[in-house]
């Protein structure tokens, strides 16, 4: 029932000293800058899940009247709490407030932090400890909980008058808001039967019966009917079919049926009967064993033992930029959130700064200067919180030699052990992403090579000279700074040829979306086997000031592994590098296919037939149903027209999209039954992405939703799929429903 969370959660509250005070409400300072500290009210909400903070502000000066600003969050918005002075603004005003008065409230997605300063170490304390039990409470919550919540929030925004029930005009708001258009008669109809108590309005218990009767999913009762003896519930072995001929499962369906029931049937007699009800059936397809992506997937799977050319790695552009690459702000806080987000390889700008001080900025630009050792020190205590794997620092350095100095004590002092300053013993070679766990290293230029430096032959000179990676100048290196550079050299590139003779496995050469795309276009298949040797760093052109980003998958096609992107810029380039780095943990590293670490394999993504093992699949998806789209146009009685959009990507025959039709005024339960069907020649380089927009024929469609995710990791069957923003959070409970196949393809003698 609806107040299943809330009670738990108040109950929980009431022993709970530090939710009490939060209940009660906290004046606490919210700071923004040295000089912008204000005073404000935070109060967490009776639904445990909410927390509302206010302002005064004052009336023109001719009046008294001061209004009061009221401005709300939810609990599930807050990714992460920091205490002490964990945010470059609680650091500027670190002399005024002692740090353990100081939190920060990091949000999902690409919002802002929160920083605030208590009025004692107390309240603070209350604070900190209060919201981590909220977050680990929601962390925790099932499907059904998260359901529950979801229709709760909108009972509390639609009971206009507060007095915990709702009459039909209510009612008919609330619908706006979930996204449904009913004729009223139904609607009607619907509330009188749930109004058991014929009171003319809905309390707990007959709003939730409305609501049941409003989602009944017509869609998977037909699928439960269908494999059910007697209609009413599935038996261990009507559910062993079930998993056998349509979910295709791999596990020995016996125990896996009986694990189902066990897991997700709600009724303790269904139990007793080795049977599941439809609620059970409801609850296993909306949990992450009925999601599309395979759970097998989601931790580390892969061989991590392999040489570091041999992956693609997560990796950030410019990473210090929080906005556009001109004008915008450059903070620390871009490199917290890209290693946060499971990023392996951020990019560090260095320039001389003032008293002798490197900075970081994006050079001749107006975007602001933070200093080079308080970018160390984040990645240094950030680098290993999400994945244990390497970090690479991408050193573009335009600093003068002594400065290069400062920035060399800078690393070996902030980040000591952590700083990969030696070969590995015994290594020839690349080393593996298992052999570097917890190291960080350098990618930058270099005085000679690995031989010279650890032969001791260029112990004697302070300085050196190093060719540039984009032209042929030559820079002056201090050797210190050279020194911390081992497996990543920066190096200009030739040709394919000339690597292929002269270069080293340590040695990176990085591309201009531009000049990679020349080097596919000319030489696909000497680039793949050009990445099968060492590493190659691929980042936007300097024309996209706005931040904008190419789509990776081109890159990935040719085996490049460090593809950069605008961390800070939603859209199709981010929900791919999300969508691909989701498996294996969201370790950063994604192993490349067998067809692009050997060298003698030749794969060629114009000519993916000519490949050794080729072997086609036909990707076959019915988009069946949507569940509660969320609302993209924020007039009350605009309703989403939505249609589901699929995107393949991956080589270039296999690009493709196809739209299902669109649905009329019905975000909440469209439903199609439309069937896509795509041709896949390279299955293991295929990525899927799925778009839920709302058709306007007069203009561009609008965003509701997508989710990506490799073609390797989809699971087969009737399957949710759980959206996410335009910013890859989630958004819960909106989904689509689906029926997935893969089946091989006979292999053609050519492409049609």
């Amino acid at each position: 029932p609806i107040g299943t969370f809330r009670k738990f959660l108040t109950l929980r509250g009431e022993g709970d000293d530090n939710l009490q005070s939060m209940l009660v409400g906290t004046v606490m300072r919210k700071i923004k800058s040295r000089s912008w500290k204000k005073q404000r009210y935070f109060k967490l909400q009776e639904d445990c899940t909410t927390i509302w903070y206010k302002s005064k502000k004052a009336g023109n000066t001719h009046s008294t009247c001061k209004t009061t600003r009221l401005t709300d969050f939810s609990v599930s918005d807050v990714e992460a709490i920091r205490e002490g002075h964990q945010s470059e603004v609680l650091l500027s005003i670190a002399d005024e407030f002692p740090a353990d008065r100081c939190f920060t409230l990091v949000f999902r997605g690409r919002r802002g932090n929160l920083d605030l300063v208590a009025e004692s170490v107390e309240e603070a304390q209350s604070w900190i400890r209060g919201m981590k039990k909220l977050i680990e409470n929601l962390e925790n919550m099932g499907e059904r909980e998260k359901l529950d919540q979801w229709i709760g929030d909108l009972f509390k925004k639609a009971d206009k008058n507060k007095d915990g029930r709702m009459n039909f005009k209510e009612v008919r708001d609330l619908l706006k808001m979930m996204n449904v258009d009913m004729n009223e008669h139904h609607a009607h109809r619907l509330f009188t039967m749930a109004d058991k108590s014929q009171s003319g309005t809905l309390e707990d218990d007959e709003f939730v019966l409305f609501y049941k009767m409003l989602t009944q999913r017509e869609d998977l009762l037909k699928v439960f009917q269908d494999y059910s003896a007697d209609g009413q519930k599935l038996s261990q072995s009507d559910l062993e079919d079930f998993l056998k001929e349509e979910q295709l499962e791999e596990d020995d369906f016996q125990q896996k049926a009986k694990q189902l029931i066990e897991h997700y049937e709600p009724s303790d007699t269904a139990k007793l009967l080795n049977a599941m009800t439809f609620d059970g059936f409801l609850m296993y397809l909306g949990s992450s064993e009925g999601s599309i992506f395979n759970p097998r997937r989601r931790g580390v799977f892969q061989d991590m033992s392999q040489p570091l050319c041999h992956y693609f790695i997560s990796s950030s552009h410019n990473t210090y930029l929080m906005e556009d690459q001109l004008r915008g702000q450059s903070s620390v806080e871009g490199y917290i959130r890209a290693l946060n987000r499971g990023c392996r390889c951020v990019e560090v700008d260095c320039w001389d700064g003032a008293n002798g001080e490197p900075i970081v900025y994006h050079g001749h630009t107006f975007t602001s200067k933070i200093l080079f050792k308080d970018v160390v020190s984040a990645v240094g205590k950030y680098a290993f919180k999400v994945s244990e794997y390497p970090v690479i620092l991408s050193i573009e350095n335009h600093c003068s030699i002594e400065q290069q100095r400062v920035m060399a004590q800078h690393l070996n002092h902030i980040l000591g052990d952590k700083l990969l300053k030696t070969t590995l013993d015994g290594k020839v070679g690349l080393p593996s992403p298992e052999d570097l766990k917890g190291k960080i290293l350098l990618k930058a230029k270099k005085i000679g090579g690995l031989e010279e430096s650890f032969n001791g032959m260029v112990e004697d000179s302070l300085t050196g000279e190093a060719s540039d990676e984009d032209e042929k100048t030559k820079q002056h290196l201090s050797k210190e700074l050279s020194d911390c550079v081992v497996y990543c050299k920066s190096v200009h590139f030739s040709s394919f040829k000339h690597s292929r003779i002269h270069s080293k496995f340590y040695e990176v050469t990085s591309f201009t979306e531009s000049k990679a795309r020349k080097h596919l276009r000319d030489a696909a298949a000497e680039f793949v086997h050009h990445n099968s040797r060492q590493l190659t760093r691929v980042y936007p052109s300097g024309f996209r000031t706005d931040s904008s980003n190419f789509n990776p998958q081109e890159m990935w096609n040719a085996g490049c592994q460090i593809v950069a992107l605008n961390f800070q810029t939603a859209g199709e380039g981010m929900d791919m590098n999300d969508g691909l780095f989701s498996q294996n943990g969201h370790c950063g590293y994604v192993l490349k296919p067998v067809f692009m670490r050997e060298a003698a394999k030749r794969f060629d993504p114009e000519m993916p037939q000519n490949q050794d093992g080729y072997q086609p699949v036909i990707l076959t998806i019915q988009v069946i149903s949507g569940q509660q789209l969320p609302k993209v146009n924020i007039k009350e009685d605009s309703i989403v027209d939505p249609l589901v959009r699929v995107e393949i990507h991956g080589v270039p025959i296999d690009q493709a999209k196809q739209e299902t039709r669109y649905i009329e005024n019905n975000g909440f339960n469209p439903v199609w039954y439309d069937t896509l069907r795509f041709t896949v020649h390279t299955p293991e380089l295929a990525m899927v992405r799925f778009v839920v927009e709302d058709y306007d024929k007069t203009s561009k469609n609008d965003f509701v939703g997508q989710y990506t995710l490799p073609l390797s990791c989809m699971q087969q069957g009737y399957r949710h799929i759980h959206l996410l923003s335009k910013d890859g959070t989630t958004i819960p409970p909106s989904s689509l429903f689906v029926h997935i196949r893969i089946t091989k393809l006979d292999k053609p003698s050519s492409l049609s």
